[in-house]
């Protein structure tokens, strides 16, 4: 139980204080460049960046992506985070829940319904935990915590195989993901952490019945380095080294799998770090963008500054749609605006 929450303000410390981006490894992003539209025929003020997700109304189109919760510190970054996101109405996800079901204590570390009555907002649950005794009992009771819209359940072997005391029996978890998608009264999202999901994986968990998917692919925090961070030995400190580049980048997710379901509600996380990087993840398909690193220094800082990064990200996404000449997101996905570089 301690354990769980000395973890949780680890990662909030490293996160913010080490360098534990992607290196390497980059989002792919920087393959693409949309083309300069230099007579839109329009007017700047009236372009639409709002979008509609899992049924509800986005004013622009952003995930503040999970984090943290289970101390006070995280306690103070949600809470922020909430408070900006009912404002602009953005969707939010909070960090895994097990602190809070190992300890009910610090459950209010990730009640930020109250200051957030309307937006979309999703539970959290590493999925492995299907495998250490987790079941339908414990997502319930995540989703009725939070008041959820939707619950997140999320991949993450690499860093399981490098945390300390890592749960890394992945075996059978499909079957058990299909009976919650079956069972639950909301929505299961599946995300990566930031190692990315193939279109063959995707496609597995589409026919296992979840309703969206988070890419969350390679080239922004690698959670590798971040546990190579808190390593014990030697031996975790090397493993975290030698797989600090791994991944599948997020451009890459975005487009295979958006090849082999064009349909699915598709989030693009990864190394996103402006509006530039949410407008191209869009144009390749996504449906809306995660942010976590950005807001996590932002919140970290005061809600001003939380207030201040998402209207430079609008500012920056409304920019792109003006350049290459659409109106809204829609126009934007179905151009052809954005061109591979050779």
């Amino acid at each position: 139980m301690r354990e769980t929450q000395t973890r949780k303000a680890d990662h909030i410390r490293i996160c913010l204080d080490e360098d534990v981006q992607f290196h390497g490894v980059t989002n792919g992003l920087e393959g693409y460049r949309f083309t300069h539209c230099c007579l839109p025929e329009l007017n700047r003020s009236e372009i639409d960046i709002r979008t509609k997700f899992l049924g509800k109304w986005l004013g622009v189109p952003l995930l503040i992506s999970s984090m943290t919760g289970g101390t006070e510190q995280a306690k103070t970054i949600n809470f922020r985070l909430a408070e900006v996101a009912q404002h602009y109405k953005l969707a939010m996800g909070v960090g895994s829940q097990r602190v809070a079901v190992e300890n009910p204590q610090v459950a209010d570390t990730f009640a930020v319904r109250s200051h957030a009555p309307d937006i979309l907002l999703f539970a959290n649950l590493g999925a492995v935990q299907l495998n250490y005794s987790y079941g339908l009992a414990e997502c319930l009771r995540v989703i009725d915590l939070l008041e959820a819209d939707a619950l997140i359940l999320h991949l993450n072997p690499l860093q399981e195989c490098i945390q300390p005391k890592g749960d890394t029996n992945f075996k059978g978890l499909i079957d058990k993901i299909n009976i919650l998608c079956n069972k639950l009264p909301v929505p299961v999202i599946v995300k990566e952490v930031g190692n990315g999901i193939s279109a063959a994986m995707a496609q597995k968990l589409l026919d296992a019945g979840v309703t969206a998917i988070d890419v969350a692919g390679a080239g922004g925090t690698s959670w590798a380095k971040v546990e190579s961070e808190r390593a014990l030995n030697i031996q975790q400190r090397r493993l975290g080294q030698t797989f600090a580049n791994w991944g599948l980048p997020t451009a890459e997710c975005i487009t295979s799998i958006r090849a082999i379901a064009p349909e699915i509600s598709l989030i693009a996380s990864g190394g996103l770090r402006d509006g530039l990087d949410v407008a191209k993840v869009i144009a390749l398909g996504a449906d809306i963008a995660g942010l976590a690193f950005p807001f996590l220094q932002a919140a970290a800082e005061s809600t001003d500054a939380v207030e201040s990064l998402v209207q430079l990200l609008s500012a920056e996404i409304t920019t792109v749609l003006f350049c290459t000449g659409n109106a809204n997101l829609s126009q934007l996905k179905h151009s052809n605006a954005l061109q591979k570089l050779a």
